[in-house]
């Protein structure tokens, strides 16, 4: 049986994809975007009026490099869900530093938003609102290449970047925000700026209150800047953080928000340093101090430290975001998270910790603005599923299923249930367990079948991981047998 998942991963997510030309009665590649971006269940509403021949021909239109999409198997094991397709859809509106917000979905500061045309083609897309990338009044230069990729398959596991700060002159970029905000007054327009000097830090803030911008982003967390005293040399210094927050709350109207940077041991401290400074929001996180080893990704042969995006840093991000939401002295403060965001459901979890918007750039850069359709999709149909009306009963909704390891309990297990229609005797659990777990898995080299060891078993779970098929669960959680 085709799994699904894996062969819409397999997909190339073609521009003017040549599945979708030559099948005319549906969407064939919207259908497959569903599944990758975790929409299965509502993909066939994109191919309701294809036969079994517009899926054929779809499939042998396919230009993927290695095999042809299995397309008609594909959608044939999908299901079409029951909730309503085509009926009313619960509202993604949510307000955030007191701005009215179409939905949580915004652009990171970044590459993906770096002049006008990008912006309002992400707007035309769907996507709420922009924090433009970062304006500073330095002479930026960047390198080539600055990007690296650690990768899995042909997707994106992380993303390295060495990119700095806006190049376009600071007149112009605030010349674009101005324009963006007067010809899509129902987005959100938010300046992310960088100063030197407590002086430029309340200029650019100025500049943008001008402009008409929705909020200013105060970018304290840049991982790779060449001059000394910018980026996260100023989000490492709690001190520094409280100052120049300061000085732009006094300095303008808006909404004054602060980037967080991980690299540093404990968030919670230039976060409250922000907050006492009067900051409406605090945005987290920026990328990761990283090294990559790629010689196609060396500048004129030499290497440095940059920074690390993509959902291998999501983890990373979420307990940043765990780490602020628990801190009773900011719970006034909003948060917007970043880090690893490429499905709703992983924008579902930030919201779940307490984020009022999300953040999106590594997803954008590999697949484009269109995965706001997806975004969109899932969280609206996961409310509906769930019949919650607004958006702002989920947010912080699983801070209270977080307790300190202390606090967890520990005399009783939940044993893993080996399904045998789905096993196909690969025979990777039992290696697992026994070179990484507990020795509690039996292998039968002739009939090709694990079999569970209950009286070595301490329930870890490796097993269930590592299955390729999905053919190990979860039992009923039990209490624990007494130690002889």
């Amino acid at each position: 049986m085709i799994h699904i998942h894996e062969e819409a991963a397999r997909c190339l997510l073609c521009e003017d994809a040549p599945c979708t030309k030559s099948c005319k009665t549906g969407d064939v590649a919207r259908a497959i975007r569903a599944i990758r971006f975790g929409n299965e269940k509502h993909a066939l509403r994109f191919v309701a009026g294809c036969t079994e021949v517009d899926l054929q021909r779809a499939e042998e239109a396919c230009i993927h490099y290695d095999r042809p999409i299995r397309i008609p198997e594909m959608l044939s094991a999908a299901c079409l869900d029951a909730v309503r397709a085509n009926g009313a859809v619960p509202s993604l509106a949510i307000t955030f530093c007191g701005i009215q917000c179409e939905n949580p979905f915004f652009l990171a500061s970044s590459a993906v938003c770096t002049n006008y045309e990008m912006v309002a083609r992400a707007f035309d897309a769907g996507w709420a609102g922009v924090f433009y990338k970062t304006i500073c009044k330095q002479d930026i230069r960047e390198v080539s290449p600055r990007f690296d990729a650690v990768k899995s398959d042909t997707r994106f596991a992380g993303f390295r970047n060495m990119e700095q700060l806006s190049e376009n002159p600071y007149e112009v970029d605030f010349d674009i925000l101005r324009r963006l905000k007067q010809d899509y007054p129902t987005k959100v327009v938010v300046a992310s700026i960088m100063g030197q000097s407590e002086e430029e830090w309340a200029e650019l803030a100025q500049m943008a209150e001008a402009a008409g911008c929705d909020a200013v982003e105060l970018n304290f967390s840049c991982p790779q800047m060449r001059l000394a005293g910018m980026g996260s040399d100023v989000g490492q210094n709690p001190e520094l953080v409280t100052f120049y927050t300061a000085y732009v709350k006094r300095s303008v109207k808006i909404p004054v928000i602060a980037k967080m940077t991980p690299n540093i041991t404990q968030i919670n401290n230039p976060a409250m340093g922000a907050y006492f400074a009067g900051a409406d929001a605090i945005s987290a996180i920026n990328t990761i101090k990283s090294v990559t080893m790629s010689h196609e990704a060396e500048v004129s042969g030499k290497q440095t430290l940059s920074g690390y995006s993509g959902p291998a840093v999501k983890p990373v991000a979420l307990h940043h975001i765990l780490e602020m939401a628990m801190n009773p002295i900011m719970k006034n403060v909003h948060l917007s998270g970043i880090g690893g965001i490429e499905t709703w459901r992983d924008a579902l979890e930030f919201i779940q910790l307490g984020c009022r918007n999300v953040q999106v750039c590594t997803a954008v850069m590999e697949y484009g603005y269109r995965i706001i359709d997806d975004l969109t999709l899932g969280l609206q149909n996961y409310m509906a599923e769930h019949a919650i009306e607004r958006l702002d009963d989920l947010v912080g909704s699983e801070l209270k299923n977080f307790v300190l390891p202390s606090d967890l309990d520990r005399d009783t297990i939940v044993y893993p249930k080996i399904d045998r229609e789905r096993c196909i005797g690969c025979g990777r659990c039992y290696v697992s367990c026994m070179d990484g777990g507990h020795q509690a898995i039996a292998f039968d080299h002739d009939t090709r079948q694990p079999r569970l060891l209950g009286q070595k078993c301490v329930g870890c779970h490796l097993c269930r991981l590592v299955c390729p098929t999905g053919a190990i669960s979860l039992t009923k959680r039990v209490n624990k047998k007494e130690k002889n």
